[in-house]
């Protein structure tokens, strides 16, 4: 679903692609997706523009129904109650919050309604873009990346076996038991029980540059992090969209891949980037005078003593001792995360990003890229299909050349086009195989 009708006379500041495929082994697609851009300055300031990305699960049609709902409720809900919010920072991302928390009642009631659809479940990771930055509502272990820069960073945390162990500090992630723990289970999603936590994360400070990814892990399950922010650093975002769909199908697609990036072109007017903790930062400032009047309050009663001026030295200690309690209290209030209310006792409550990745194009990110291509090309020559390798030969060539030059986000931008070309000729031999299979029946 996208939604993206804007008044042309106001310019919403975002570049943005969305892709959903089937995969190559999957007969249907249970991913769903929402892009709803503010279509004016006014409704920006209200609810910002909204993108959603569910992977269902379920038997038959029931996993595709479940992320269904969940996109349609969150965004209705969101957008519904956007134009009541309060003027409060927090306002939104509990409204955000909310929204999720809804979705997960109503479709836990249809699969209760339904024996065909018991237990079907989703995953949903909304991200909402609002004056105050980027704000975050997420369940399961679809994900939300953030390029800037250099660096890519995940806001999002797996609620996946392997990550909630790695993170209980269970296991390491490079051991043994590590390495043998299915990454495809996933401890919380949207359906199956009638309550579920839902993580917050931000208000992220957003600045133009800044790239959003949302994908189901059909996506992130067969392309490296690294990989993602190379590609999202070089490519415009309806290319990189298309090339890292490509790039997990030609690793065998064994699942939906579903992808959504946002690029940042402007903040529309009006926004602002939020300073990190302002409350506790503020405390700080107040608390450091406290202490200085307690002091000098209690050393002008002693000099008052001194000269025997008794009244006024029971008045310095008196205001001596309202200072030094005032200042024992703000600095306890002080020591408080600013943004609590967005935290809570579990590893993905408010604390992202979760992990980051240097996405930097290099030689060895070129390499990998180019030996996708030629893994598909060998398995091609030994199945002896038919495919015209001629320009996929092309940007190879010149990917090499751009990366001796030192290149290699040219290079980058040469593999990507080779990529597209490669999954194209994959497309149309299928597409042979599957006329030839009929005309045999």
């Amino acid at each position: 679903m996208s939604i993206v009708s804007v008044s042309e006379a106001w310019n919403h500041g975002i570049s943005f692609a969305d892709i959903s495929d089937v995969g190559m082994r999957r007969s249907n697609n249970q991913d769903s997706h929402a892009v709803v851009l503010a279509d004016s300055p006014e409704r920006f300031g209200l609810c910002g523009h909204l993108f959603v990305v569910a992977d269902g699960m379920g038997a038959h049609a029931a996993g595709e129904l479940a992320s269904r709902m969940a996109i349609d409720r969150i965004a209705s809900t969101y957008f519904r109650g956007g134009s009541q919010l309060p003027s409060d920072e927090f306002a939104a991302i509990d409204l955000l919050r909310a929204s999720v928390d809804q979705a997960n009642e109503e479709i836990h009631r249809r699969g209760q309604e339904n024996p065909e659809f018991h237990n079907m479940g989703t995953t949903a990771s909304a991200m909402a873009i609002i004056p105050d930055g980027a704000i975050i509502a997420h369940v399961g272990d679809s994900r939300i990346y953030r390029l800037r820069g250099d660096m890519l960073d995940q806001l999002t945390f797996d609620h996946s076996l392997v990550w909630e162990m790695e993170a209980s500090g269970q296991v390491h992630p490079n051991s043994a038991l590590g390495q043998s723990i299915p990454k495809n289970v996933i401890t919380r999603s949207l359906g199956p029980n009638p309550n579920v936590q839902v993580d917050s994360e931000g208000p992220f400070p957003v600045a133009p540059g800044d790239t959003f990814l949302l994908c189901s892990d059909g996506l992130s399950g067969q392309v490296d992090d690294e990989e993602i922010g190379a590609i999202l650093s070089c490519l415009p975002v309806d290319e990189a969209a298309r090339v890292l769909v490509d790039l997990a199908n030609l690793r065998g697609g064994p699942d939906n891949s579903t992808v959504i990036i946002a690029r940042v072109d402007r903040m529309p007017d009006g926004s602002a980037t939020p300073p990190a903790r302002p409350a506790a930062d503020t405390q700080r400032v107040v608390s450091g005078l406290f202490p200085s009047a307690a002091v000098a309050c209690l050393l002008g009663a002693g000099v008052l003593a001194f000269a025997g001026m008794y009244q006024s030295m029971v008045i310095a200690i008196l205001l001596g001792l309202s200072a030094a309690i005032t200042s024992i209290v703000q600095m306890q209030l002080s020591a408080k995360p600013a943004n609590n209310r967005l935290r809570n006792d579990h590893p993905g409550g408010g604390r992202a990003p979760y992990r980051r990745y240097n996405a930097k194009p290099s030689d060895s990110l070129n390499e990998k890229l180019r030996t996708t291509v030629d893994e598909l090309r060998r398995a091609a020559d030994e199945k002896c299909w038919e495919m015209d390798w001629r320009e996929v030969e092309k940007h190879q060539r010149t990917a090499e050349q751009a990366v001796s030059n030192g290149q290699f986000a040219e290079a980058v931008r040469h593999q990507a086009e080779a990529i597209i070309a490669t999954m194209q000729q994959l497309r149309e031999q299928h597409d042979r195989a599957a006329g030839e299979t009929a005309i045999d029946n």
